[in-house]
């Protein structure tokens, strides 16, 4: 699949991608493998999530050339920048693919002037092809952007029909930074797969209320990172591309949105 946005520093994102988020080590290999199968050349993964060396596994046994997946992880807990450097260096060896497509901080906390310094010197050494942040909001958003030398490429947050992001979003654009969603189908919270708005349309369009979703969000430019570890599901996300919302469709989406987080965090 060969559907991408190009990021403020020319480097091309896949404009839907495969998120590995609370897959076990032990069955991300199996996954990752069966998600590049489907056609997904886009993998976004963490330190946390305890899985990056099992996903550089899968890319290097997928067949297909390093060029071809992009792969994202995220910095966990940095001390400063020294700490930064070393933690960059060690998501690189667990991966084993030679550089890291897109860096991100995962959380705003603890030093993270410094982190982000330190990772923009990795872009500038070749270590990463992009650099930029998740879970950034407000006051502590705008801040990075004035006290930054390189702007985030991607601020990935949580996105979905019930916090929706418009004025991040606008903030995003007026910047020149993709907006990534997290959770794009809410992890399933919220009743959304029984929605009466999102299953009206999906009837309409002969979809899943996922591949609405996943639309709406891909309509407004936004990058999503649904996951699944059931190969139908794979593909059914995959599949938003033969259809559009309405305006119409639009318009009912936007009133589901509550403006608060699903799940207490950021």
């Amino acid at each position: 699949m060969k559907d991408t946005l190009t990021l403020n520093n020319g480097v091309e994102i896949p404009r839907i991608g495969y998120g590995v988020y609370q897959i076990p080590p032990a069955h991300t290999v199996s996954c990752v493998s069966a998600a590049l199968e489907v056609g997904y050349r886009s993998i976004d993964t963490a330190q946390v999530y305890d899985n990056e060396a099992e996903v550089g596994i899968a890319v290097r046994n997928s067949g297909l050339a390093r060029s071809d997946v992009f792969v994202t992880t995220k910095i966990w807990g940095s001390g400063g920048y020294e700490d930064t450097r070393r933690s960059i260096s060690a998501s690189i060896k667990r991966l084993g693919l030679g550089y890291v497509d897109l860096f991100l901080i995962h959380e705003p906390v603890g030093k993270y002037e410094e982190t982000y310094r330190a990772m923009e010197d990795a872009l500038a050494a070749g270590e990463v092809r992009a650099i930029g942040v998740a879970n950034f909001l407000g006051t502590t958003f705008e801040g990075l952007l004035r006290h930054c030398k390189v702007k985030p490429a991607v601020n990935q947050i949580e996105t979905h029909p019930f916090r929706q992001q418009r004025e991040m979003h606008t903030l995003c654009q007026k910047n020149g930074i993709a907006l990534e969603a997290w959770s794009p189908l809410a992890c399933g919270k919220n009743h959304i797969f029984t929605n009466a708005i999102l299953t009206g349309i999906a009837a309409t369009h002969g979809k899943t209320v996922a591949q609405v979703v996943l639309r709406w969000l891909y309509q407004r430019g936004i990058i999503v990172i649904p996951k699944s570890v059931h190969r139908e599901r794979m593909i059914e996300n995959l599949a938003i591309l033969d259809f559009s919302l309405t305006q119409d469709d639009m318009q009912k989406i936007s009133t589901l949105d509550h403006g608060t987080s699903l799940f207490n965090w950021w």
